[in-house]
């Protein structure tokens, strides 16, 4: 069909999803691909693997005008990296699959992404090779499997008409308003290191038994959590969990009568340390200050209020990814950073010899 006119304005959607093309065999078939996408103003490629390597002038060839789209494209070597940004991805399979996730039409699975993107997440479609499709260890890095209802005895779609359907919905879906989803999803790669960190300590408590059978079970453990997207705070919360069942037994012989103790007291005591540390800061915000100014006027760095936030900031942040308390190392950090400016006030005020 014709219809090019090469004197509008390139228009493409910087928010769409990310088709991902999942260890694409011939490059005719990725420059079709590319081709479907910016017909409809989708830009971000994505490949895993591509079989003839990238770059590759058959799919320039075959793009037909959409050679930017290739221009940009970026190259992975796992589906699990190409997602690892992403809070959602929508894997396309026409083949019943024993994995259980949300299975949505093409309309319904753009309707979806459109209310995330809505709310600030990155979404992801799937595409499979062209002779298999999406193997089962490429759908368990999904959130929700999109399937087109075709002819049973010839239900295969190939690459770039798959491609072309999902971009069609997307582009026909603009009008539509969706309720933004929740905004805090945790990205996929969060997700992999957290069923990385449960593994490893399933795996130290012997529970992949026999072993022959451990690659089956991961993959059963990595859907069930990828099911249902899974919020930063999730996350959090079973990184924790996970950590705790994995050191109790291995710490029980090491604890002290401390460590046993009421940790509900011990939390109130944290959490009452940390309330007059707060209070403690504000108070003495005048004296920081009138201290910052001695050290500027002495040729030394200033440890200003908004600089003890800044580093506060970077401490919880660094713990929270590490899978720790974050507020207990807050505190601890409050706390030294205290103290280290009161040593430094002390200096300051000293008269000098």
């Amino acid at each position: 069909m014709s219809g090019t006119d090469s004197s509008k304005l390139p228009h493409w959607d910087p928010d769409g999803p990310a088709i991902v093309l999942v260890r694409p065999q011939l490059g005719e078939n990725i420059g079709a691909a590319a081709r479907a996408m910016w017909n409809f103003g989708l830009r971000r490629l994505r490949l895993v693997e591509p079989r003839d390597g990238w770059p590759n002038p058959k799919a320039v060839a075959m793009a037909s005008g959409a050679a930017g789209v290739l221009d940009e494209a970026r190259v992975f070597t796992s589906t699990a990296q190409a997602v690892a940004d992403c809070a959602c991805v929508y894997a396309t399979t026409a083949r019943p699959r024993d994995i259980a996730k949300p299975v949505l039409e093409p309309a319904e699975a753009v309707r979806d992404m459109r209310g995330r993107i809505a709310a600030g997440q990155k979404v992801a479609v799937l595409m499979g090779p062209e002779r298999t499709g999406l193997e089962t260890d490429d759908i368990v890095q999904a959130n929700v499997i999109v399937s087109v209802r075709t002819n049973p005895a010839f239900a295969s779609i190939n690459l770039a008409q798959a491609t072309l359907l999902m971009a069609y919905e997307w582009r026909n879906s603009e009008d539509v308003v969706r309720a933004p989803a929740t905004p805090d999803l945790a990205t996929g790669g969060k997700v992999a290191m957290l069923l990385d960190h449960l593994s490893e300590a399933l795996a130290r408590a012997g529970y992949f038994r026999p072993p022959h059978k451990a690659p089956a079970m991961r993959r059963h453990i990595d859907n069930i959590f990828r099911r249902a997207p899974l919020t930063e705070q999730d996350v959090r919360t079973l990184r924790g969990a996970v950590r705790a069942l994995d050191e109790g037994p291995r710490r029980a012989a090491e604890r002290t009568p401390v460590e046993c103790a009421d940790m509900s007291q011990l939390r109130e005591g944290i959490d009452a340390i940390d309330a007059a540390l707060m209070r403690l800061f504000a108070e003495r915000t005048e004296h920081i200050e009138r201290a910052a100014e001695l050290k500027r006027r002495d040729g030394l760095p200033a440890l200003i209020p908004e600089r003890v936030e800044e580093v506060v900031r970077g401490v919880r942040a660094k713990a929270e990814g590490a899978g720790l308390d974050a507020a207990l190392y807050e505190t601890i950090w409050r706390l030294l950073i205290d103290h280290a400016i009161a040593l430094e006030e002390a200096r300051l005020a000293s008269p000098r010899s």
